[in-house]
């Protein structure tokens, strides 16, 4: 069949060649190996060039991938970082605003105790001037308040006197011309008994009381 299918062409050129003396045939033969040596050189450079370019293809796709997720990294980091800066820019204010804060804390505690302070210094001063005003004036304190509503001021003096000096008796206790609390605390938030002021009719008799108290 193979015999069949060859072309009369190709018949007559192997019988060309194969009538050809034998150096001539050696020669036709190498050349025909060197036709087809070049021929496959050329088929395998081909292959190489479609081989490298697909590799530099695959390169440059991965390359190009890599650049996509280092730049995705990057603004990923950049986005973190400002994140970072805002939140340290944060935390300074608040520090500074707490800082302002003692501050004015500390401010204020000192002009709490200079008023403190200075009320304390008035209320001294207004309970010297109220004696000084009514120089028959004595002063008792202490006395927890509310009893002289249900006795009567000058009841309660009585019974001061009389379980304090009892070898008095009931004589200063007649002698009295006038019981009252002082006026409302000059500062409420301190929680101090009133003072209760008797006053009473001679300075003798207030003289009388107070040795008898710095005697007792």
């Amino acid at each position: 069949m193979k015999e069949q299918d060859k072309t009369p062409e190709k018949q007559i050129n192997e019988v060309a060649i194969g009538n050809l003396p034998g150096k001539e045939f050696r020669i036709m033969m190498v050349k025909m190996i060197l036709d087809l040596g070049k021929r496959m050189e050329a088929k395998i450079k081909k292959m190489q060039e479609m081989f490298n370019e697909d590799l530099e293809e695959l390169k440059n796709k991965h390359l190009e991938e890599l650049k996509n997720k280092q730049t995705e990294m990057n603004n990923t980091i950049t986005e973190m970082k400002n994140t970072l800066e805002g939140i340290d820019s944060r935390i300074t204010e608040a520090e500074e605003r707490i800082s302002d804060l003692e501050d004015r804390m500390v401010e204020f505690t000192a002009m709490e105790q200079n008023k403190e302070k200075r009320m304390k210094r008035n209320e001294d001063s207004l309970r010297d001037l109220w004696d000084n005003i009514k120089c028959n004036n004595i002063r008792i304190i202490g006395v927890p308040e509310g009893g002289e509503r249900q006795k009567g001021p000058e009841k309660v003096f009585e019974e001061i006197i009389v379980k304090n000096f009892p070898n008095m008796g009931k004589e200063i206790a007649t002698q009295v011309q006038e019981v009252q609390r002082v006026p409302g605390r000059i500062n409420p938030r301190r929680n101090t008994l009133r003072h209760i002021v008797i006053k009473l009719t001679k300075i003798k008799h207030r003289e009388k009381l107070l040795k008898a108290a710095r005697e007792k």
